[in-house]
């Protein structure tokens, strides 16, 4: 498919001809080609976000709720409320929009969605050598370019990825938790996740699912945390329950 200009610098790819029901959201470090099984044929765009694929960078660090805001300054110019499919980053987006505004979203399909934080959170914390190193920098005692060394031998794949805005807007987005989003979101939801996910383990999805009003889960067995790519055909099942 094309890549189109959306608004305000946003980019994406179009599917179909008729007026656009279906939105999707891609993950960190991901863009909107993940989503083109699932999309094929629908009514519907795909994506890129502030900082991936086409769409430069915001001007300054944004977590989820300003993501949805630069994604709602489009999606107030389509013909009615979309149906928001969110894998993983891009659902922490999703969320916010049906939470914040409503009248723009008339479902969401999550995929493998970091809604709250995982229960093994506390024994996942950096260690007392790193905390003590982060003290001593702020103490003047090691550099900048030392403190930076140890943070990407430390940091995961996605920290080493990116530097400037997109790092410090990563930082902001895996430390939120959305249990006072969840219970906002007034339209059905459908929870779509792999078994093997490891990322995002299915428990995250059963402890949201407790807080929203409206739902139903799947979990895949055999899948992990790209299901976009693993199981499409889940994905496109639970959006054709919403349209």
């Amino acid at each position: 498919m094309p890549l189109t200009s959306l608004a305000d610098g946003l980019f994406g790819e179009r599917y179909g001809s008729r007026p656009v029901r279906v939105v999707a959201l891609h993950g960190w470090g991901r863009d909107r080609r993940d989503f083109r099984r699932v999309l094929e044929g629908l009514d519907a765009v795909a994506v890129d976000l502030p900082g991936f694929g086409a769409t430069p960078p915001p001007a300054a660090a944004a977590g989820a709720a300003g993501y949805a805001g630069m994604v709602a300054a489009w999606l107030q110019q389509l013909s009615g409320p979309q149906v928001l499919v969110g894998h993983s980053f891009g659902g922490r987006v999703a969320v916010v929009l049906a939470a914040t505004r409503p009248e723009l979203v008339a479902g969401l399909v999550l995929v493998g969605v970091p809604l709250l934080h995982r229960s093994d959170r506390a024994a996942r914390q950096p260690s007392v050598a790193y905390r003590l190193l982060r003290l001593a920098h702020r103490a003047g005692l090691i550099s900048d370019e030392r403190l930076e060394r140890e943070k990407r031998r430390r940091g995961s794949a996605d920290y080493r990825a990116v530097t400037g805005v997109m790092r410090d807007t990563l930082v902001r987005v895996v430390n939120e938790s959305y249990e006072d989003r969840l219970p906002d979101v007034a339209c059905p939801v459908r929870l779509v996740w792999g078994a093997a996910d490891s990322e995002v383990p299915p428990e995250v999805a059963h402890r949201a699912a407790a807080l929203l009003r409206n739902v139903d889960i799947e979990v895949v067995e055999g899948c992990g945390h790209d299901l976009p790519r693993e199981a499409p055909e889940r994905i496109r099942t639970a959006i054709e329950t919403l349209t």
